[in-house]
């Protein structure tokens, strides 16, 4: 009797959890189909705030801006995340290794508006440096500083995700690989980079996320000419909730939720891929 009281507390709880969490998101996407002007006011069904949103140049504007950011942001994330995740797990006796992973993982602990404020002091320094130098005209607000400060923020997270399917990686394919002659470049691009590629993929879905809808950081490195979605949003918000904002939330979700959904599928498809190689190697081997 007490295992089926706590198995119906535990879903009662788990319910809960759960509907705290998505009902609001479907409240919104309901009301992104309101009528009404007023954006917590159903009066009929409608897609006129979808029509509304797609003629607001400045909220399109913005969201080109946020895709281009976050798609370079995790590309430029997944290529030095899986770089730092080799020093952290091959090289053994690189001395500072300690060192260098702490300093790679140091944002994730780091308060994002002290992350924002000293990247903005250091791109003031050096466009300070650069313009007094005479090389070239460097902005410290624009679209360059908002990726530098995305990739520098999101690092540290695919760093982990990718370091930590290496380091279960079984060392002895790479060693057989070695044995048979090829060297460290070629092992790593037909042994390791396959088997670590699903974590490769999570990780530059969670940078793009990050990078997507990060608010805080791009508040400090943002200029005229390079306000980014959440910047928008946030600004259109505070001068009162516009139903045109759960139309661009309602896409977003979407969006969002297919990559995700496409990224998981493709994970799972090269996991049960590289399952039944395993598999069929073992066996061709006994």
């Amino acid at each position: 009797m007490s295992a089926s009281r706590s198995g119906w507390f535990a879903w009662c709880v788990l319910t809960l959890g759960f509907a705290f969490l998505y009902v609001p998101i479907l409240i919104l996407i309901a009301y992104s189909f309101n009528e009404s002007k007023l954006a917590t006011v159903w009066s009929g069904f409608s897609f006129k705030w979808y029509g509304a949103l797609f003629r607001d140049r400045d909220m399109l504007g913005a969201a080109w801006i946020s895709l281009k950011v976050a798609f370079f942001t995790a590309c430029g994330s997944a290529v030095l995340g899986t770089l730092a995740s080799l020093v952290m797990t091959r090289m053994r006796h690189f001395r500072t290794r300690t060192l260098f992973g702490a300093l790679i993982t140091a944002p994730l602990v780091m308060p994002e508006v002290i992350l924002g404020l000293s990247l903005l002091l250091l791109f003031v320094s050096a466009g300070n440096a650069l313009n007094g130098l005479g090389i070239g005209d460097f902005q410290p607000k624009g679209v360059l500083t908002i990726w530098i400060s995305h990739v520098t923020f999101t690092l540290a997270f695919v760093t982990v995700v990718i370091s930590s399917r290496m380091a279960e990686l079984d060392k002895s394919l790479e060693e057989a690989a070695m044995d048979l002659g090829a060297n460290r470049v070629k092992v790593f691009f037909q042994i390791t980079l396959p088997i670590i590629a699903p974590a490769i993929v999570a990780g530059w879905l969670l940078a793009f996320t990050l990078s997507l809808d990060d608010v805080v950081i791009s508040s400090f490195v943002t200029g005229p000419g390079s306000t980014t979605l959440p910047i928008k949003v946030f600004s259109s918000v505070r001068l009162g909730l516009n139903p045109k904002i759960n139309a661009l939330a309602t896409i977003m979700v979407v969006v969002v939720s297919a990559v995700a959904v496409l990224g998981w599928w493709w994970t799972r498809r090269n996991e049960i891929r590289r399952q039944r190689d395993m598999q069929l190697a073992l066996q061709d081997n006994g």
